[in-house]
């Protein structure tokens, strides 16, 4: 069947979002909403990623748009960087195409008081104590292990539940989205198979885009929220990247097999497979819910663990305890997660299944679950980009609960298949070119540089400055790569 061309049919809204009209495709219950600007848009080209904001618009009980931030590519059932909140009362549905396999995959940024000119002469090294001490890779396992009933608490209570274990601090479970824990999660509902792949990866890294970065803040573009979270011109960082693990997958895996029926079951009428889903409030759904909820706390753990090994390796390479060296944690965030927040809706507030899949939330000053150190700035947003140019700490922005349900952009948004990416490398050193850019980059296998190579990706200046201007999230601080380590 030829894919229809939903290029054309896009309407201009304002300078940064562009509709695609209810009726575009057959089944659409509302508009789609892509946030891009002029060249985002045209990049986009007969990408299928803009199908499959039409195909979530069909999902019943889906209220006001499907959404797309700019950092929108093709992924499995909705796109990554895709937005839809579900009503319960109007039989609403949760879908795991809407958080994807690694379920709560996110980012955590460590602030630290070293600056720039600490790290002179000893980047190299640092960055090779971190590779040794931060666990990298496909199925590595790691320094913690967690028998079944300790496992199942962890995915209960996420991370005050390492903070009884004294591997977490108070200022970690308050600077965490949601204090580190999802409630509701049912770790009963998680698969033995499941639960014995997680076992010992909770503080790995991972694989693919999953990273340990060094970084300095290179300029301050507000400077109240700067200050607010503890940012300044010149200081090093370290930003990492990692969800869920082996256990996400196969949560997300175990519920796709699950689901396969069911839509029909309930009347359901889907124009992708891949977008199976059961109402919320039915057993399939709450089991998929229940679960989800687990993995995404097993996830707020791994970054917890892992940012403990960060915090280790600083220690043994500079010699000093980390609370000296200033490694405070700003902020956790998830980016592959549906949760149930409070939204209005036509002049009406509704408990709302709001699905981020490579979307972060983003909640305003004043918004009550920012944590009570952010609430006048509103809540910090971190945008990884690529290990070459720069990543981004943002803001929840003023327009964000009206427009995109507090949620903006993930990252920059791959633009190149990791296949493609590793044609293109073909004949070149990617670790020499990322040193030119005064980059030091250190990976388990070349491939993994190669797939992750800065021109797989957009700009990130161009993608946060849609969001920015849009209003979802505003500048705070850009960030500057000084040396990673992939998985």
């Amino acid at each position: 069947m030829k894919r229809p061309d939903l290029h054309r049919r896009l309407e201009r809204i304002d300078e940064v979002r562009w509709r695609i009209p209810r009726g575009a495709l057959p089944g659409m219950r509302c508009d789609g909403v892509v946030f891009a600007d002029d060249a985002l848009i045209e990049a986009l080209g007969d990408d299928p990623a803009l199908e499959q904001v039409a195909n979530v618009a069909t999902l019943p009980g889906i209220v006001g748009e499907s959404l797309a931030m700019p950092d929108i590519h093709w992924g499995y059932g909705f796109c990554i960087g895709g937005v839809a909140a579900t009503d319960p009362a109007a039989g609403g549905v949760v879908s795991p195409g809407g958080v994807g396999y690694d379920i709560n995959c996110g980012v955590r940024l460590l602030r630290s008081d070293l600056h720039e000119e600490d790290l002179v002469g000893r980047l190299e090294g640092l960055v090779d104590a971190l590779q040794a001490h931060v666990p990298a890779g496909v199925g590595r396992s790691g320094p913690y292990h967690f028998g079944p009933r300790e496992l199942d608490a962890l995915m209960r209570d996420g991370v005050p539940y390492l903070a009884g274990r004294g591997l977490a601090t108070a200022d970690d479970v308050r600077h965490c989205e949601a204090d580190g824990r999802v409630e509701d999660a049912r770790p009963d509902l998680v698969s033995d198979v499941a639960k014995a792949r997680g076992a010992e990866q909770c503080g790995t890294l991972g694989s693919g885009n999953h990273f340990v970065e060094v970084q300095v803040v290179d300029r301050v573009e507000d400077a109240e929220a700067a200050a607010a979270f503890g940012l300044e011109a010149g200081q090093v960082c370290v930003l990492t990247h990692s969800g869920s693990r082996g256990l996400g997958y196969q949560v997300c895996d175990d519920a796709l097999r699950a689901l396969r029926g069911v839509p029909e079951r309930y009347g359901i009428e889907l124009p992708d497979r891949q977008l199976a889903c059961a109402p919320i409030g039915s057993p399939e759904g709450e089991h998929y819910l229940g679960a989800m909820r687990a993995a995404a706390n097993f996830a707020f753990c791994n970054r917890q663990l892992l940012a403990t090994e960060v915090r280790e390796a600083f220690e043994r390479f500079f010699g000093r305890p980390w609370p000296r060296l200033g490694l405070e944690l700003v902020y956790d965030v998830a980016h592959n997660i549906a949760k149930f927040e409070r939204h209005a809706v036509d002049g009406a507030e509704r408990m709302l299944c709001v699905h981020r899949k490579g979307a972060t939330r983003a909640f305003p000053a004043g918004h009550p679950e920012v944590p009570a150190v952010y609430r006048a700035v509103g809540q910090p947003v971190i945008v990884p980009g690529d290990m070459g140019r720069a990543s981004w700490v943002l803001r929840g922005g003023p327009r964000a609960m009206a427009r995109s349900f507090g949620t903006t952009c993930h990252g920059a948004g791959r633009v190149m298949s990791r296949t493609a990416a590793v044609k293109a490398a073909k004949g070149r050193d990617l670790r020499a070119e990322l040193a030119a850019r005064g980059v030091v980059a250190r990976a388990s296998s070349r491939r993994g540089l190669d797939e992750e190579q800065p021109d797989a990706y957009k700009d990130v200046d161009r993608v946060v400055d849609v969001v920015h201007r849009a209003g979802l999230s505003t500048r705070v601080a850009r960030l500057r790569p000084l040396g990673v380590v992939k998985g």
